[in-house]
């Protein structure tokens, strides 16, 4: 597997990898595709490369991209102010539980401290099993609703 940063003609994989990021809890039926084009996940991945915390890195399997994490500082559902990037992350079905996810994780907390960030954050759905992924890579709730918790990794 080799981890690297996107390039600008594979930002259309964003919309895919946005797709599966989200967390369809066991019995649910899968939303449609078409969800991702609502306002508030569309700020995920449109205009993706003009921000200033606009960073992607994507695991690659022999010339397969299987897996992207990528920050934004956007006002998604991980937000907690205008200086703090907002992860965004998934990895394709087949290629979960082999460690992934969390080196994806790590290269990009790397990345964001090497560019001067002193935080990240991101929202995620209580029952989401990428919960103790985020834990164990130093990510701490810091607030909470019925559904998500929202949580923040200091760098």
């Amino acid at each position: 597997m080799i981890y690297r940063e996107i390039q600008p003609n594979e930002y259309g994989l964003l919309k895919d990898f946005l797709y599966e990021a989200i967390f369809i809890p066991e019995g649910v039926t899968p939303p449609d595709r078409s969800i991702i084009e609502q306002p508030e996940l569309s700020l995920y991945y449109d205009g993706f490369g003009s921000g200033p915390a606009d960073y992607c890195i994507v695991a690659d399997d022999s010339g397969k991209v299987v897996g992207a994490v990528w920050t934004r500082i956007m006002n998604d559902y991980g937000h907690v102010d205008d200086e703090t990037p907002s992860f965004a992350i998934s990895v394709y079905k087949e290629y979960r539980g082999r460690g992934i996810g969390t080196e994806l994780m790590r290269r990009m907390l790397d990345l964001l401290k090497s560019r001067g960030y002193k935080k990240a954050s991101l929202a995620v759905q209580k029952a989401n099993y990428a919960v103790r992924m985020y834990k164990a890579v130093g990510f701490q709730t810091v607030d909470e609703n019925d559904e998500e918790f929202i949580m923040v990794c200091v760098l």
